[in-house]
């Protein structure tokens, strides 16, 4: 019996290789005969003399040192887009003259949601909806002004914080630039953020007015007892429920709908305030991965500064081209990203993860994703989806046999190799990658990530597979998200850019974890960001401002607690986090992040916590790992019908998943000490609303290893 399940496994062991044989011989065989083809057509010397550019480098100033400061020497920057510009207003009314008929907003109809059952028994919701409707920059600045008044005319005023908690849509960009345009500051809140993080953002802002959306008005009703200072609440309408919401009496609440009409009757003369280049534009809280939300005072000049660094990811845009919006507005990088796009005059699609792709789990079966119809030319994203694209992209081609598999791999490497080279591979293209790209529309020029370092193999394969300029960037909220981003011609991998224009950096010393800007063969450090981008500091926090933001030789710097080791082409490569570093009991330093950014490109693994402690001698692991690539260990291994939570339980399961992603780590290159001893599976969902990842899905490691305490005590009770 056993020979008879051997016998074919091996015929197809044997036939699959033979068939890649024939595959990489045809290829090889191509190759040779078209190159001086592909060589006088497409000039990839462009993209050799790449190779020699010079990013950054330090600034010529007396007894420089590898420690820099660092500045960018090569930008692609249109500066006329930005010339004079000192405030948001003044550049969204620069744009609307310049592209004033010319659409800019743009939103999809909805008409419904049903259920729709999948194979697996599981019911999703679908939202039922139809194209994208569109405002021109002249239709969308009228609307700003009659907002302003409106929100005047209900007792707002300048330099009074109004808060805005609610998902990326039209109207969160609307309600900002009608604050910002008359100098009221806008405190900004994560529509998935804990009822904590609300009420301390609320309360510790004495925010009077919020605006949210009607379907987060069940729990704003909730929290109104706890804060008193919320007199009005304004809710953009659903557009699927139309059933008026029954609210509580004590606070008035109002359609955002109504706030035009009352923009319209009021007083001529609350014109607001003209707002100056340091003002208080934005008072972001974030759901940080430590403590309590923190809020980050961003000014006027800060948002300009970062969007003019911001403009080299797309220096050519134009109104054909479009960006889809999904990403948190509440997140000062995807507000920046906009302001970008509105500056260049490129259209701006409001779309929702849930419904991105023709694929996503809220669209219905045979109905089109937001990007089907958008077919955007610039989209942003953070690793974690784009990890997850590689996932999903590659557990179908493997799903189709051993020959699909192999073949799979190949073309990847095989493109990614002379994409390298400055080669594109038309052919492959026409067969295989341009399905690939029809995932978001067939038109990406540009990706653009940010929020956690991005894996260098997902960087090769997502642009392989796209066919587009990937380009990583770096910055935190005290930073206004710029601190550095790569160029288009950096073909750099794993790497995430050189200092925004206008921004430097430098690299602190860290005797305790032995970096030091003297490292050979690069300098390593602290990363220390000076310059136009860095916030004035944290809201009505003056230790912890004092603490982290320091003024040196006249100049403002942020100290980010991430490490980084700066290349000789003045490129950022982001290799350790302070606060994620773990001593062990016998004294060896582990960076925790460096270990969790190799583990998770294993493809069971959704997510991964590592947690280490200085009383044992090795690493734990807590995996959220992917339920399709657990489904299929389990089928593998004759165990149908199970639930996710029996999978992560089941003992031979369990044993398994180990196996391999204990194999994967090694892989990895991973030291034996940064090799997790001991994993566990959790069932639980990893999402921004249980508290345990941010609206990123950056992991809170704080809330992870509270949660998880009974767990992670076991599994270091237990002897190895």
């Amino acid at each position: 019996m056993s020979s008879e399940k051997v016998k074919p496994s091996l015929i197809s062991i044997v036939g699959a290789n033979v068939g890649i044989g024939v595959v990489k011989t045809l290829t090889y065989t191509y190759d040779l005969a078209t190159l001086p083809f592909y060589t006088v057509l497409q000039r990839p010397w462009k993209t050799w003399r790449n190779r020699f550019t010079v990013f950054a480098a330090v600034d010529d100033v007396p007894n420089a040192s590898p420690a820099g400061p660092w500045s960018r020497r090569v930008d692609r920057i249109n500066e006329a887009v930005f010339e004079g510009m000192e405030t948001v207003d003044q550049l969204t009314r620069k744009a609307v003259k310049q592209y004033a008929d010319e659409v800019c907003f743009g939103w999809r109809e909805a008409f419904g949601e049903e259920e729709e059952e999948q194979p697996d028994g599981k019911v999703f919701i679908k939202q039922l909806q139809g194209d994208y409707q569109w405002m021109s920059y002249r239709e969308f600045d009228e609307k700003v002004d009659l907002v302003g008044r409106g929100l005047m005319s209900l007792g707002v005023r300048p330099r009074q914080n109004v808060c805005i908690l609610a998902e990326t849509r039209m109207e969160w960009m609307l309600t900002a630039q009608a604050c910002l345009r008359i100098n009221i500051p806008v405190v900004t809140l994560y529509a998935t953020l804990g009822e904590d993080g609300i009420i301390h953002g609320i309360t510790e802002t004495e925010t009077t007015h919020l605006i949210t959306s009607q379907d987060l008005l069940p729990k704003v009703i909730k929290l109104l007892p706890k804060l008193p200072s919320v007199t009005h609440v304004i809710y953009m309408e659903s557009r699927i429920t139309k059933i008026k919401p029954v609210v509580p009496s004590g606070v008035h609440f109002l359609p955002f709908s109504q706030l035009e009409c009352l923009g319209k009757t009021a007083d001529t003369e609350l014109r607001g305030e003209v707002p100056g280049p340091e003002d208080t534009a934005i008072i972001m809280y974030t759901s940080g991965s430590t403590g309590i939300p923190k809020g980050v005072m961003i000014t006027q000049a800060n948002i300009i500064a970062t969007a003019r660094g911001f403009q080299t990811m797309v220096p050519e845009g134009d109104p054909k081209d479009a960006y889809i919006a999904y990403l948190p507005l509440a997140h000062i990088f995807e507000l920046c990203c906009e302001m970008v796009a509105i500056a260049l005059g490129v259209r701006i699609g409001y779309a929702s993860p849930l419904t991105l792709t023709d694929k996503s789990t809220g669209v219905k079966t045979g109905t089109p994703g937001d990007a089907t119809l958008l077919r955007p030319s610039v989209m942003v994203s953070v690793p974690l989806i784009l990890d997850r694209i590689r996932k999903s992209v590659t557990e179908v081609a493997e799903s189709k046999g051993l020959f699909s598999k192999m073949f799979f791999r190949h073309v990847v490497t095989y493109k990614a190799f002379w994409q390298r080279y400055g080669y594109d591979t038309p052919i492959l293209d026409l067969l295989v990658f341009n399905k690939m790209k029809a995932l978001l529309g067939g038109r990406i020029k540009v990706v653009a990530t940010g929020s956690a370092p991005l894996s260098a193999d997902t960087h090769a394969f997502i642009k392989a597979c796209l066919g587009c300029d990937l380009i990583q960037g770096y910055g935190l909220t005290e930073t206004s998200a710029g601190a550095t981003v790569m160029e288009l011609s950096d073909m750099s991998l794993g790497r995430v850019g050189s200092p925004l224009a206008g921004t430097t950096l430098r690299l602190v010393d860290w005797p305790e974890a032995g970096y030091f800007s003297t490292d050979l063969p690069h300098p390593r450090g602290e990363i220390v960001v000076g310059g136009s981008t860095v916030s004035k500091g944290y809201y009505k926090n003056e230790a912890l401002t004092r603490e982290c933001f320091k003024v040196e030789n006249g100049k403002r710097w942020f100290y980010t607690g991430d490490v980084a080791e700066m290349y000789p082409n003045g490129t950022l490569k982001i290799i350790d986090r302070k606060k994620d570093l773990v001593k062990l009991q016998f004294g060896e330093y582990i960076s925790l992040g460096k270990v969790e950014a190799e583990m998770k490109t294993c493809p069971i693994i959704e997510n991964i916590c590592v947690h280490g402690s200085s009383f044992h001698t090795y690493l734990i692991a807590l995996v959220a790992p992917s339920e399709k690539a657990l489904e299929q260990l389990a089928l593998s291994m004759n165990k149908e019908g199970l639930t996710f939570k029996e999978m992560c339980e089941d003992p031979d399961i369990k044993k398994t998943a180990t196996q391999q992603i204990l194999e994967h780590a090694k892989k990895c290159n991973l030291h034996k000490m940064e090799i997790p001893t001991k994993i566990k599976l959790c069932s639980e969902s990893w999402q921004p609303d249980s508290g345990l990842v941010t609206a990123a899905f950056k992991i809170r490691r704080k809330q992870i290893t509270t949660y998880y305490q009974k767990d992670i005590d076991e599994m270091y009770s237990k002897s190895t």
